[in-house]
């Protein structure tokens, strides 16, 4: 399938079960022993040998589990961490900050072309916020974030990415740039929410409100929406459905593991995994408060034994 065809049928929106990956950067830090500076993976793509082959072996457990579960994957690049102002933090104008999104992209494309199995696999160029996402310290204008994202949206829209994935997203303003500048390079996009332990945006915004915000400036433009980097304990709550609709514009959860906030993880030291199993029961249950839900991964904590038992709960 095309780039061209993903683009226009994104098999998530049309009825097909997804997975995809879990916390790429925990898992490099804490299980593999990689020093991410400011938490950012693309770096990885510079070691042609240790780095590359550690993002490789990263995706393939994910895509075996795929394979295993007859299910289609989302292949998110690594790229979190890869716009102009972190690149400028590492040392990265805005040609190398672009050049390493294209390569993330032809990585994607390798595994997808080497993965071996039936089912859809989706390639998303990822994108996170330009502050930080757990303690966002400004909140950015529609037009300001539009401007700032555009670089890397471009960018992605020019490759063989088939959509946009912004995560980690904090407050409106940033969610609604985003997406227009998505709009104008012709390249869909999936919004994704974090919310703090009462189930709200960092920003004090409760959820529902926020995606109804984004629509509305955006003309529905959003190919749909996820939340993820917080515990189903932190949002589950807030899911009933009001009247209005927009729990049905949910198709994605990545899920922590932890019961952790966010200013409580920012200050860990250590990992905390929670429990694969308890989290692929949540799953489960959040499936049946969101009709629409299509793509199950995992965030911060989460690594392929998350991914699996939440396979084992959602893509039977």
């Amino acid at each position: 399938m095309t780039t061209a065809t993903y683009r226009a049928n994104l098999p998530q929106m049309n009825g097909r079960t997804l997975l995809t990956d879990g916390g790429i950067e925990t898992t490099l830090i804490f299980h593999e022993g990689f020093d991410l500076p400011l938490f950012a993976s693309y770096v990885l793509l510079d070691d042609d040998t240790k780095g590359r082959k550690a993002l490789r072996d990263y995706y393939a457990r994910y895509i075996d589990i795929a394979r295993d579960t007859r299910s289609g994957f989302v292949l998110e690049s690594p790229t979190w961490r890869c716009s102009r102002d972190w690149g400028a933090r590492l040392g990265h104008d805005a040609d190398r900050i672009a050049a390493f999104n294209r390569d993330a992209i032809a990585l994607m494309e390798e595994l997808r072309r080497d993965a071996g199995i039936d089912e859809p696999i989706v390639i998303s160029g990822n994108i996170g916020p330009r502050g930080d996402g757990y303690a966002p310290e400004t909140h950015m204008t529609a037009e300001e974030a539009e401007a700032y994202h555009r670089h890397q949206v471009e960018t992605f829209a020019e490759t063989g990415a088939d959509m946009i994935g912004a995560v980690t997203m904090t407050h409106t303003g940033e969610a609604i740039g985003i997406v227009r500048a998505a709009r104008a390079a012709g390249i869909p996009v999936a919004i994704s929410f974090t919310v703090e332990t009462d189930g709200r945006l960092p920003s004090g915004q409760p959820l529902g409100e926020a995606i109804l915000e984004t629509d509305a400036a955006t003309g529905n433009a959003s190919a749909y929406y996820m939340i993820n980097c917080a515990h189903p304990d932190h949002f589950r709550h807030v899911l009933a459905d009001d009247g209005s609709g927009w729990t049905s514009r949910i198709r994605g959860i990545r899920a922590n593991a932890s019961r952790m906030s966010h200013a409580e993880l920012d200050q860990s030291e250590t990992l905390d995994d929670g429990n694969p199993d308890e989290l692929g029961v949540d799953y489960a249950n959040l499936s049946a408060a969101l009709p629409n839900l299509r793509v199950f991964g995992g965030c911060c904590g989460t690594d392929h034994r998350h991914v699996r038992a939440i396979a084992a709960w959602c893509c039977n």
